[in-house]
């Protein structure tokens, strides 16, 4: 019982000459809390209905103007056996199972293997859709770098990066910090919630990894006032995101550099 005390001691946790009773002279409301991180789970939620109405009407028309097309698909004939096999057992069958499903269906290899090969590209996510979840977070992106550097620029520790640790942990925080932190943790919150219905890529589990590991970033630098140095560092991190999404859109549009241009000429005329 006596380690108890230990961990709270203040050069554990505080800059050397900072003492717990200085941290007492900021006020609540200038100050980082844990229980403001309470209000990203109603921003979460409120990005999934503004993605949900993005991707319904917003995303197809900006992908017909940038020429996505869904790819012609050849579908498999219908065979209760190999669909329940499909279904239940395996999408790529082995030989051993071929060799049993030929004697069962009364077909040859070629035409089994071919079936579950139609059956296969069947289940493969459209480019509409990919296009249209690459657009959300494009958007997103764009929206949190611009509102980013519109309260950053002015800031000191925006041209010189000693200026995050000048007085630390005894810094306030403004308030259109607190909103790009709590947006920033509300969007990729709505991505981990909507990580079950999106296209299931092969590095799924990497994602849910990369996610829970953005949002336990945010929240902790948040807590601890890292506030300077972490609003830096997203940031940085939205300014790179803009360029994969845009060559995500690109690639799904058959990167057709001649469409893009034309779309954002038209946008511009408008």
């Amino acid at each position: 019982m006596d380690l108890l005390p230990d961990v709270w001691r203040q050069d554990y946790w505080l800059p050397p000459g900072v003492t717990w009773k200085d941290m007492e002279q900021l006020a609540d409301s200038d100050r980082p809390l844990p229980q403001d991180l309470l209000i990203a789970l109603p921003l979460a939620l409120g990005f999934v209905a503004l993605r949900y109405v993005f991707e319904r009407f917003f995303a197809p028309p900006m992908g017909r103007c940038l020429g996505v097309r869904n790819r012609l698909q050849v579908t498999a004939a219908p065979s209760l056996k190999l669909e329940s096999f499909y279904t239940q057992r395996s999408r790529q069958p082995t030989q051993s199972e071929i060799i049993s499903l030929m004697s069962v269906c009364g077909k040859t290899q070629r035409q089994i293997e071919t079936w579950f090969r139609l059956r296969r590209n069947q289940d493969r996510p459209c480019q509409t859709k990919k296009f249209g979840e690459a657009a959300w977070r494009f958007f997103f992106y764009l929206t949190a770098f611009v509102a980013g550097m519109a309260c950053l620029i002015d800031r000191p520790w925006f041209w010189d990066r000693s200026e995050c640790w000048r007085q630390y942990p005894i810094q306030p925080m403004e308030r259109a910090h607190y909103w790009y932190y709590m947006l920033e943790l509300g969007f990729y919150g709505s991505l981990l919630l909507r990580i079950s219905v999106d296209i299931k890529r092969k590095d799924f589990k990497e994602q849910v990894i990369h996610h829970l590991a953005t949002i336990f970033l945010l929240s902790f630098s948040y807590c601890a006032n890292y506030i300077r140095i972490g609003t830096l560092v997203m940031l940085l991190h939205d300014s790179s995101d803009i360029l994969l999404e845009v060559t995500c859109n690109l690639t799904y549009s058959g990167t057709n550099y001649t469409n893009f241009h034309r779309c954002v000429g038209n946008a511009a005329l408008m």
